[in-house]
C-alpha cells in the first residue's frame, strides 16, 4: 500500500471520529438544554394577575362599593360611570350625551336604579329638576360633565346638588369639567368631587379644561 493511500484512510477516520463526537456532544446539550424548563416548572410558582374593580389601582375593603367616574374630554370624547365593575355609562354603550350624565344607585345593595343624561346648553332643564326631585333616601348620585354642563344651570338645580353634598355645583358655569358622587342623606359635604373652570390661560384643550378622573372607595350604607 502506498503512503499517500495510507493518508487518505487516516484522513477519512479522522473525519469520521471528530464527526461522530461533535454529534454526541450537540445531542447531549440538546437534552440538558429542554429538560431546563420542566424542571424549572416543577419549582416554580404561578403568577397570577388580580384585576379590580373597574380599574382601581387598590381593592376596596369589604361593605365598600368600587366606582370610577371619567368626565368628558372637550366635545370629542364621552365620560364614562363606573361602579362595581358595572359600566353603567359610556360612549361605548352609546348612552352618554352632551352637559350632565347622572347614575343613581343603591347605596345598600349596589344596584344600578336608573341613569339619564341632560342637555346643559340647548335642552328641557326641568327633566333634570324631574330626575333630581326623584332621588331618594339611600340612593347615591354618580355625575360626569360634558361639553357644556352649566350654560343652564339655575339656582333650583344648584341647590338640589348641594343638598347631595356638592361643594362645586354653586360655582358650574360653561363648559367646566366636574364629576362627582353624592348621597340624598349625606351630612356633611362629599369627599368625592373634582372640578376645573374653564378658562381660557389654563385650559388643555381648545375652549375646555382637561378631562377629570376620580376613583375611590364608597362605603355601604347598612340598614
Amino acid at each position: 500500500m502506498r503512503v499517500s493511500d495510507l493518508l487518505r484512510i487516516l484522513a477519512l477516520i479522522f473525519v469520521l471520529i471528530t464527526s461522530w463526537i461533535f454529534i454526541y456532544s450537540y445531542f447531549s446539550f440538546s437534552k440538558r438544554t429542554i429538560g431546563l424548563p420542566r424542571w424549572l416548572g416543577s419549582d416554580s410558582k404561578k403568577i397570577r394577575v388580580v384585576k379590580n374593580k373597574c380599574g382601581l389601582s387598590k381593592p376596596c375593603a369589604d361593605n365598600f362599593f368600587a366606582f370610577k367616574i371619567c368626565s368628558g374630554a372637550a366635545n370629542v370624547v364621552g365620560p364614562s360611570i363606573c361602579f362595581e365593575d358595572h359600566m353603567i355609562m359610556s360612549p361605548v354603550k352609546n348612552n352618554v350625551g352632551r352637559g350632565l350624565n347622572i347614575a343613581l344607585v343603591n347605596g345598600t345593595t349596589g344596584m344600578v336604579l336608573k341613569h339619564d343624561h341632560f342637555d346643559m346648553y340647548s335642552g328641557d332643564v326641568q327633566l333634570l329638576v324631574k330626575f333630581l326631585k326623584g332621588i331618594s333616601e339611600g340612593m347615591l348620585v354618580l355625575v360626569a360633565s360634558y361639553d357644556d354642563p352649566g350654560t343652564k344651570m339655575n339656582d333650583e338645580i344648584r341647590a338640589f346638588f348641594s343638598t347631595l353634598g356638592s361643594s362645586y355645583a354653586k360655582h358650574l358655569g360653561f363648559r367646566d369639567s366636574w364629576i362627582f358622587l353624592g348621597a340624598k342623606d349625606i351630612k356633611n359635604k362629599s369627599p368625592f368631587e373634582q372640578f376645573l373652570k374653564n378658562n381660557p390661560n389654563t385650559n388643555k384643550y381648545d375652549g375646555w379644561p382637561e378631562m377629570l378622573e376620580l376613583e375611590g372607595c364608597v362605603p355601604r350604607k347598612v340598614l
